[in-house]
């Protein structure tokens, strides 16, 4: 397992002698070092990596700004598992990341997708449903993770913020989050026709899928906006595909034909 200390402070050298001195003349064997306070406007994450085991833990942003060390190590953490590349993530969306957990007092999540090469979202969209053609995931720009039982208020939080796209995956309990155009959509029920939401009508996590309003088509934004079309319903085919890349342990995946999502009575 790999650790990235995150700028990990080291106990001082008066500090080391005074605790052992303290013990050679009859004190207490254990001495309490308490670590200090972080400084106002630092930032700390912990995060597990679900596909390499890895771990990061520690600040990520001082009140001057992203810590160059930390960022560095975050794109590493946060690299293409697949492939091994890494690309230097958008601290905006680590930023994102960061909010939604405090929002929700969660002290760490466990991290699924985050930085994906072209080659690699490509192979993902022909093999795995919902996984968009221009994912923002290929510019470092999102990422996908779950923590407890506090993820629908997660949800609420981040869509909320309206900072970007934000995804909702309960059957397999992550959520994504990207700094894209902002945008919301479900997947994960039986009407998987229209996967974009309202961002305006979607502050609650609706635990159920629900009927989802279809915004106008069309390209908006800087070219590598995301399209609507992309969260629309594949093309069918005869091979049968699975609903989620993520699906957990003792979960069932069911195989799906895209035929039926779609429309009839």
């Amino acid at each position: 397992m790999t650790i990235f200390p995150g700028l990990r402070r080291r106990l001082s050298r008066r500090t080391l002698l005074g605790a052992v001195g303290w013990a050679a003349l009859g004190g207490p064997a254990r001495a309490v070092v308490r670590p200090p306070a972080p400084a106002p406007g630092t930032r700390r994450l912990k995060l597990v990596n679900a596909h390499t085991d890895e771990t990061f833990d520690g600040p990520y942003r001082s009140a001057d700004g992203p810590i160059a060390g930390a960022a560095a190590e975050l794109s590493e953490f946060l690299r293409d598992h697949h492939s091994g590349a890494i690309i230097a993530m958008d601290m905006s969306v680590i930023d994102f990341l960061w909010d939604v957990l405090n929002a929700v007092g969660a002290g760490s999540a466990t991290i699924l997708s985050a930085y994906r090469t072209i080659e690699t979202n490509a192979t993902l969209a022909r093999t795995t449903f919902g996984v968009a053609e221009h994912s923002q995931h290929m510019y470092g720009r999102a990422i996908d993770f779950t923590i407890g039982a506090a993820l629908p208020e997660a949800l609420a939080a981040a869509r909320a913020m309206t900072r970007g796209g934000v995804g909702w995956y309960p059957q397999s309990h992550f959520i994504h989050v990207d700094t894209g155009p902002v945008r919301n959509w479900n997947l994960g029920g039986r009407d998987l026709q229209d996967l974009l939401l309202d961002p305006a009508e979607t502050h609650e996590p609706p635990l159920r899928s629900a009927v989802l309003k279809r915004p106008a088509t069309g390209r908006t934004g800087s070219d590598d906006a995301i399209l609507p079309s992309q969260y629309a319903p594949q093309p069918a085919r005869d091979n049968p595909i699975g609903p989620s890349q993520y699906s957990s342990s003792g979960v069932k995946e069911e195989l799906l034909r895209p035929s039926q999502y779609s429309g009839g009575s």
